[in-house]
């Protein structure tokens, strides 16, 4: 009688004792090869070849007929179609961000440019050369320095007696002349005829450190100024302000503007005339700015007239922002004087406005045939 050959637990429906199994362990670790083998698992580091159905997958278009295992029969949307027929490579990625406008490609909004500042007729003069640089740091500016110093002495000493301030501002005139001669620059003044009698407000349009020095100059009768506070802390000429009388403008608030302006119109009431630059700084362009009512003001509350003075030249010996100067003749007009008989404070806007009007025509009229 032969015993039973054993059957595979693979193929044996009925349970398979313990012992049986464990004889099946037993042989199969002597011998490996009864065992089956295990699927190996591709190396994801190696490039795999690929299969027949993938390569139909990737390469073929997609049909209505052929559709991958495990989805749904519900039709695809135009989305997924071109997606599942073009499928993201590194190939198709960089075509698309190629295909992307460039930044400078891209048409931004053109904006016009904002309106430049109207240069002509007074143009910004040209730079100044190496030789006329040396002369100014050489020999202007020492010399300009040195003379004020001396004529700042003696406006100073001679204040200590003179309470009028007509010798100090002699002296001013002195300073001024001097000036103007190191500087090469003669003034040629035109309209003395208009200049009125008694005690006005003269407001010139302000384009030059140089500007104070032509009026000091060539205006032929005694005066004070309006300034601004932080130049009465200059050594020598805030002390010379401050001796001989002149009215400074301190604009910080409105109570102290309001409070200059009374002392100014003291000081015209008194019988003292009065000179100012409506503008309130100088001109950044060569062109005359827009004035502040100030001017107008203090001749409407003291009822003198407003007469206007037109300087030309003086923009293109020194301009803003430089430091050296461009020697050339200058100009001084004087206008007719505005009457303010009979004008209330409430007139002083468009008085002001008349004397604008005169100034910025004067000085463009004169400025084309005085380059």
């Amino acid at each position: 009688m032969t015993p039973p050959e054993p059957t595979s637990p693979e193929t044996s429906s009925s349970p398979v004792p313990a012992a049986q199994k464990r004889a099946v362990i037993l042989n199969a670790a002597k011998n490996p090869r009864l065992l089956p083998e295990a699927p190996q698992c591709p190396d994801p580091l190696e490039p795999q070849p690929e299969s027949e159905h993938n390569a139909d997958a990737t390469h073929a278009p997609a049909s209505s007929t052929s559709q991958p295992r495990n989805l749904s029969s519900r039709p695809k949307s135009k989305h997924s179609a071109d997606a599942a027929e073009e499928p993201a490579s590194p190939t198709t990625n960089s075509k698309a961000l190629s295909s992307r406008p460039k930044r400078s490609e891209v048409q931004e909004p053109a904006f016009p440019p904002p309106p430049l500042p109207r240069a002509d007729p007074a143009t910004y003069p040209p730079s100044p050369g190496p030789a006329l640089r040396a002369l100014t740091y050489l020999v202007f500016d020492p010399l300009i320095a040195l003379v004020t110093i001396l004529f700042g002495c003696a406006s100073l000493l001679t204040s200590l007696w003179d309470r009028s301030g007509r010798q100090q501002h002699a002296i001013a005139r002195a300073w001024a002349s001097t000036l103007l001669h190191i500087t090469f620059s003669p003034v040629t003044v035109l309209g003395t005829d208009r200049l009125p009698p008694g005690p006005a407000v003269f407001a010139s349009n302000h384009l030059s450190y140089m500007d104070t020095p032509v009026l000091f100059a060539h205006l032929p009768f005694q005066f004070r100024i309006l300034a601004k506070q932080s130049l009465w802390k200059i050594p020598f000429i805030g002390w010379h302000l401050h001796r001989s009388g002149q009215v400074p403008v301190d604009q910080s608030t409105a109570r102290t503007s309001i409070a200059s302006l009374s002392r100014g119109a003291a000081a015209l009431k008194a019988g003292m005339p009065l000179v100012l630059f409506p503008e309130g700084g100088r001109a950044a362009t060569g062109q005359t700015g827009p004035f502040l009512s100030g001017a107008a003001f203090m001749a409407i509350r003291a009822q003198v007239p407003l007469v206007p003075l037109t300087l030309v030249g003086t923009w293109q010996l020194l301009p803003i922002h430089t430091y050296t100067l461009r020697p050339r003749p200058l100009l001084l007009l004087i206008g007719d004087p505005l009457p303010t008989t009979g004008l209330s404070t409430r007139d002083a806007e468009s008085l002001t406005q008349q004397a604008f009007h005169v100034i910025t025509r004067t000085y463009l009229d004169h400025t084309a045939l005085h380059p």
